[in-house]
């Protein structure tokens, strides 16, 4: 399912803790990392193979350090057996990244991302909320230490998913993260969860119209029932079902962890910023990311080919 992983990597013990997923994505999938920098100056292409006389001549310490860094990344025994390139580029990291997720046909970027609070949450989004927004693959965003459900023994990685959990609103923006979370489940034997939360405006509602706000919420309800029967038995693999009535993103990480689920898969949807810049999740969706128990697969619905509530294949379409 993902056979080209990208790894970006600012060379923190932070950044490396995602190291082990895609090594073990890259090695499930027979397939390769293409290790990723972004930096704020250009750098030579042939900068892993210049003789040490040129930095130098060129006073370029940095450049050297970072080859070090790189070096010893490439060494990591996470790494032995495994295909593994290093791309380093000149620029600004979300965009750099999503411009690589496309130029390496990659399958999943893994990114650690962190919680926010205060001002600072209100105000700005991480890099790793960029880089879901604007990627057209899949992203694996981890925020240690959290749920981990990739073990590392005796210099080899392993996948263990139990329990997946995915989040769902029967929209076409939910597609594709429908089947990416049962292609996960088959691939691992997990057993797979799915939830739909109904959103506490309709208490709003209720409470202010209370006749027609009651018959709309009981209309949902059944129409969410009839939809997760309808989802519980398709396919070959059964599929346990949850109905939650709240704050979305509240419910989903509550949920995660009273299951104590090993991965959160859900499908995501960007809208263009107020002010014109780059283009912003939801804010549900960062606060599942933020919050999350365990790791989040944050799919586009960029990748969805048919507006049909039906579970379609992923196929890949133009960014604009």
């Amino acid at each position: 399912m993902f056979r080209n992983i990208l790894f970006p990597t600012d060379f923190t013990p932070h950044a490396r803790s995602a190291l082990k997923y895609a090594a073990a994505f890259a090695r499930e999938g027979h397939g390769r990392v293409v290790l990723f920098s972004v930096q704020p100056a250009s750098v030579p292409a042939n900068l892993m193979t210049l003789p040490l006389r040129v930095f130098e001549e060129q006073d370029s310490n940095w450049l050297l350090q970072l080859r070090a860094e790189v070096s010893d990344l490439l060494s990591d025994p996470l790494f032995n057996g495994l295909e593994v390139e290093p791309v380093i580029v000149e620029g600004e990291p979300a965009p750099e990244i999503a411009r690589a997720a496309r130029d390496y046909d990659i399958d999943l970027v893994t990114v650690v991302t962190h919680g926010r609070r205060g001002l600072a949450r209100a105000l700005f989004g991480s890099t790793a909320e960029e880089i879901i927004a604007e990627a057209p693959c899949p992203v694996l965003t981890l925020r240690p230490p959290q749920h981990d459900f990739v073990e590392h023994h005796n210099h080899e990685t392993e996948i263990r998913l139990h329990r997946i959990l995915l989040a769902t609103n029967f929209r076409p923006s939910s597609i594709a993260a429908a089947q990416r979370a049962r292609e996960l489940a088959s691939m691992t034997k997990a057993e797979l969860h799915a939830v739909y939360v109904i959103g506490d405006y309709f208490e709003h509602i209720s409470a202010m119209f209370p006749e027609g706000g009651r018959t709309a919420l009981s209309r949902l309800q059944a129409e969410v029932t009839n939809h997760m029967q309808s989802l519980a038995n398709e396919g070959d693999r059964q599929i346990k079902t949850h109905i939650a009535e709240g704050r979305p993103y509240a419910e989903i990480v509550s949920l995660a962890a009273r299951i104590d689920a090993d991965l959160i898969v859900l499908g995501t949807t960007v809208h263009a910023s107020l002010f014109g810049g780059a283009p912003a999740l939801g804010s549900e969706i960062e606060r599942v990311v933020r919050n999350a128990p365990c790791p989040v697969l944050c799919v586009p619905s960029g990748k969805v080919v048919t507006p049909l509530p039906a579970f379609a294949r992923a196929q890949p379409v133009p960014q604009t």
